[in-house]
């Protein structure tokens, strides 16, 4: 009876968590880190630490997720779901662990090798041109948000990331039929984004 209860209560949304988890509902935020630590895993299983193990990238991750609950602004990120900033959060969190363990003082760990690595990954000449590229990322993927669903943004996140479609499906949980059809449909809309 208890089982058919709780089907009956409708699941809420990732907004409506982070909202209780903003003032202070430590069941709320449980719920989110839970509902996303499959997409964390999935993150720090697309890189490598030379001298490391994943479940440091993992914890790295579940560190991004925590700051994405506890950051996220329905208004200020241009009505991106609190999916696709949950992701931007982790992956940035993961990039950058993997970067800093490349410093100097971290000898061992002086190589990361990314195995996606995107164009805006790569490395760049000078300071200057790895800002720009940031900003022109961050504006690039703020319109993608708008002009695609939370799923096709995601799919197409992840196929920009370098993710296979069985790597996706795995992530997404969704078979391969609809992550080619949402990698399809996005590249249609972003093309015409991009005649814009």
């Amino acid at each position: 009876m208890k089982a058919k209860q709780e089907r009956l209560v409708p699941r809420q949304t990732d907004e409506s968590l982070v909202e209780r988890a903003q003032a202070g509902d430590k069941q709320a935020t449980e719920e989110l880190l839970s509902r996303y630590a499959g997409l964390v895993r999935g993150r720090a299983r697309g890189f490598f630490l030379v001298g490391g193990e994943t479940e440091d990238l993992i914890q790295e991750g579940m560190i991004g997720l925590y700051r994405a609950v506890s950051e996220y602004r329905v208004d200020r990120e241009g009505g991106m779901s609190f999916k696709n900033f949950a992701y931007l959060c982790v992956s940035r969190r993961i990039i950058d662990a993997v970067k800093a363990s490349a410093r100097k003082k971290n000898v061992p760990l002086n190589n990361y090798v990314s195995l996606f690595q995107s164009e805006w990954e790569m490395p760049v000449s000078s300071p200057e041109d790895e800002v720009i590229r940031g900003e022109d990322r961050r504006e690039f993927l703020q319109k993608m948000s708008k002009e695609l669903s939370d799923f096709e943004f995601r799919v197409t996140v992840m196929y920009m990331d370098g993710l296979s479609c069985a790597e996706i499906c795995e992530a997404t949980g969704k078979e391969e039929k609809s992550v080619d059809n949402a990698i399809q449909r996005s590249k249609k809309k972003l093309q015409k984004l991009l005649k814009r």
